[in-house]
């Protein structure tokens, strides 16, 4: 998920989400003590949103868990299928730092904003057909703390990383389940893109072991789904470089020249090979002007445009130089960020809120990706979770963009070969109305089953491209029929 820049000011604003601890001092301190109290569960049934016509056609939750001095906030969508039998899926989006209403309204939820016919004010809500939540129930939490509506009611209670984030993840799911009961007895899924690819197989490693270790509740792990997956540093990073040989975006000599300077390692390289140096250098000068999130795309800065004074604060930091005033009506210069401030100003609306039982005053400024947050990256591979997962009898998808040069699919194909899995099914297209959508490989080893699988032409993240094409191979691969 991409992460835009936010400005000074902002920052300032935001209550307690970086180190720089004084910054609580803008959440009074005896709203914290009364946010404090009592505040292990509460959820609501929300009916009406703002900006949405009508009584909404699913059930919505709302609510917070409290673990440790986190208030974690969550959306949860009962499947508009069978919800006794339809799986449910915990849901991460990545960041980290962006919240789980972005996976909700831009990739897998059954609600999208009407931007085609935004002429101002608080953005509508139409339904989305092709949503996931047609054939499962899915919790989408804004995890880690700092993310979207979650909040800390001590100062301590805001650094966070890897580790701990997915440890809070799972102790929410726990304590979530104790609430919800009635879902025990379906499948489980823990899901997640971007940046979760890194949380999502440690939560499900802890979901295994407390299955092992007879911890209550006793869930129902059935498998887990990763998306565009942020999985190994090292081998995210110097996949690029292979991808964009592939798409020709660097020459046949300058691809040569980098794989032989830089030993094929372009991490932490010795600034005395001076030829590795240069040669990296010429290869930032060709990619530079891309958009790495979908490299067919225009590139172009994320800031929001000029609206009323009330929400001139909740705006981006703006570079003059790339800055694109586009509403969607004026399609030669439209560019996909536009839809997320969209997302700024209704989630800000102290309307929606108050729908959304937010609590007053725990977040002064909801961002879509707060990258104030206070986290350490711990963890820098996720590859031997994977290879310990394998051990289990697990359904798993992986799913990646392949246009995608955020987590470019070389290193996903890569990190997945490396754990010498049997193939069962060899690389072959699948479709869509007749189309081919992507490829796929499928993958097995003493029950654990790994389906990996392209989309044709999307970005990062996958969903956000091609829903329609994201939501077929979801619904095929989560009720086990071949993609």
């Amino acid at each position: 998920m991409a992460i835009e820049e936010v400005s000074q000011m902002q920052l300032l604003k935001k209550p307690c989400i970086s180190v720089n601890l004084p910054r609580c001092m803008f959440l009074p301190w005896l709203t914290v003590l009364l946010l404090s109290a009592n505040l292990a569960f509460s959820s609501s049934i929300v009916k009406y949103l703002p900006g949405y016509d009508g009584e909404l056609p699913f059930k919505l939750e709302t609510g917070y868990i409290s673990v440790g001095d986190s208030e974690l906030f969550y959306y949860f969508i009962e499947s508009q299928g069978n919800p006794q039998e339809d799986p449910l899926f915990l849901w991460l989006t990545g960041g980290p730092g962006c919240s789980s209403f972005c996976g909700l309204i831009y990739e897998i939820g059954p609600l999208e904003f009407d931007i085609n016919n935004y002429t101002g004010g608080l953005p509508r809500l139409v339904d989305y057909p092709y949503a996931w939540t047609k054939t499962a129930s899915i919790i989408f939490l804004d995890a880690p703390v700092g993310t979207g509506f979650s909040y800390s009611t001590t100062p301590k209670g805001w650094p966070t990383s890897d580790s701990e984030s997915a440890e809070q993840s799972y102790q929410f799911l726990r304590k979530w389940l104790d609430q919800h009961t009635q879902y025990l007895p379906v499948q489980l899924f823990i899901g997640g893109d971007s940046y979760s690819g890194i949380i999502v197989p440690l939560v499900t490693k802890k979901v295994l072991e407390g299955i092992a270790a007879d911890v209550k509740p006793q869930m129902n792990l059935k498998g887990y789904l990763i998306g565009s997956p942020r999985t190994d540093s090292v081998i995210d990073e110097n996949s690029k470089i292979i991808f964009a040989h592939r798409m020709a975006l660097i020459s046949d000599e300058l691809y040569e020249q980098l794989r032989t300077s830089c030993n094929e390692n372009y991490v932490n390289v010795d600034p005395s090979n001076t030829e590795c140096v240069m040669a990296l250098a010429y290869y930032e000068k060709c990619i530079k002007d891309l958009f790495r999130n979908d490299i067919l795309e225009p590139k172009c800065a994320f800031a929001s445009p000029k609206l009323s004074s009330e929400l001139d604060r909740r705006s981006l930091e703006e570079d003059p130089a790339d800055f694109i005033l586009s509403p969607p009506r004026i399609p030669e210069y439209w560019c996909r960020n536009f839809n997320y401030v969209l997302s700024y100003m209704w989630s800000n609306d102290l309307r929606v809120q108050d729908a959304l039982q937010v609590r007053k005053g725990s977040i002064l400024d909801w961002s879509r990706c707060n990258k104030s947050l206070s986290y350490t990256k711990d963890i820098l591979s996720v590859v031997d979770v994977h290879r310990y997962l394998s051990k289990h009898r697990l359904q798993v998808l992986v799913e990646s963009g392949d246009r995608d040069m955020v987590v470019p699919f070389v290193g996903t194909e890569y990190w997945i070969k490396s754990l010498n899995l049997t193939v069962i099914n060899d690389w072959r297209p699948w479709f869509v109305d007749g189309q081919i959508a992507g490829y796929t490989r499928k993958y097995s080893e003493n029950g654990y089953r790994l389906i990996y699988a392209t989309v044709k032409g999307a970005g990062h993240t996958a969903p956000e491209y091609y829903r329609r094409e994201c939501y077929e191979m979801f619904q095929r691969w989560v009720h086990y029929y071949p993609l």
